[in-house]
């Protein structure tokens, strides 16, 4: 599906590799320029040398995890000239253990990346859309926002049930504006995701049927914001997932979630 009449470009948070370098790769395939944000500078350029033989890219180095980081990304992009018609908040990643294993500066960053800074960065840039009635807003949250809770990795689900009601209710105050904003909700992605979060060993011995390329999850999300989807889980087995956690009651689904979880979720 390509995209309609794009004015400006699309921001990509995280885009320095997994889920984020796929949604710049598949913007740039359907003629969106972009701007490319992470903190791996080196990274960023890489990919930018490879997506600008297809569309004009811009690279902003940025550690989400700063509280001003979100106005001083804006402000760049005020300063050099860029007008921002497609968001997708992407920068994200797990703390492992016991919410009391980690300092609670840990925890604040984190939320700082994955609560805040979407939240920040959408509301800086949404006047724009609305000024020229068209955006598209993609945030990045997970088939975890959408299952009961298991121990470890605490504030993970909690953060992504937050974007997707966050990006729910957005979606309706918008959508009469032109803008769609969509939550995707991917299950396990092959990505540097569990590599960050020292989490490898453990889910690689889950089953390959319970995995997502990146690809797919960029695709699925780029095509379903353009329909104007609030939400979207991607993959037939996470569909199967988040429909038994709405049908099931709720302890039973917490039972079956909590067996499982402990082979992929660090407790200690």
């Amino acid at each position: 599906m390509v995209p309609s009449a794009h004015p400006g470009h699309a921001l990509v948070t995280g885009a320095s590799s997994g889920i984020g370098a796929a949604f710049a790769r598949d913007y740039a395939r359907r003629g969106v320029p972009l701007v490319l944000t992470a903190r791996r500078l080196d990274r960023l350029e890489a990919l930018a040398c490879e997506l600008r033989v297809q569309v004009p890219v811009e690279v902003i180095a940025a550690d989400l995890a700063q509280r001003d980081a979100p106005a001083r990304l804006v402000a760049e992009l005020q300063r050099r000239r860029i007008a921002v018609t497609h968001l997708v908040n992407n920068a994200g990643y797990g703390v492992p253990g016991r919410l009391l294993s980690s300092d609670w500066s840990v925890h604040a960053d984190f939320l700082q990346v994955l609560v805040t800074s979407v939240a920040e960065l959408t509301w800086r840039l949404l006047p724009a859309m609305e000024a020229v009635g068209h955006g598209r807003v993609i945030n990045v949250a997970s088939l975890a926002g959408l299952t009961p809770a298991s121990a470890g990795h605490t504030l993970y689900g909690a953060a992504k049930a937050f974007v997707i009601r966050f990006s729910e209710s957005l979606a309706e105050e918008m959508r009469a504006r032109g803008v769609h904003v969509t939550a995707v909700c991917p299950g396990f992605t092959y990505s540097e995701f569990h590599d960050a979060n020292g989490m490898r060993g453990r889910v690689s011995k889950l089953p390959p049927w319970l995995w997502l390329d990146a690809d797919t999850v960029a695709r699925a999300g780029i095509d379903a914001v353009e329909r104007g989807d609030a939400r979207i889980v991607v993959g037939r087995i996470n569909q199967l997932i988040a429909g038994m956690s709405r049908l099931l009651p709720a302890a039973a689904m917490r039972a079956l979630v909590a067996g499982p979880s402990k082979h992929f979720r660090d407790t200690d």
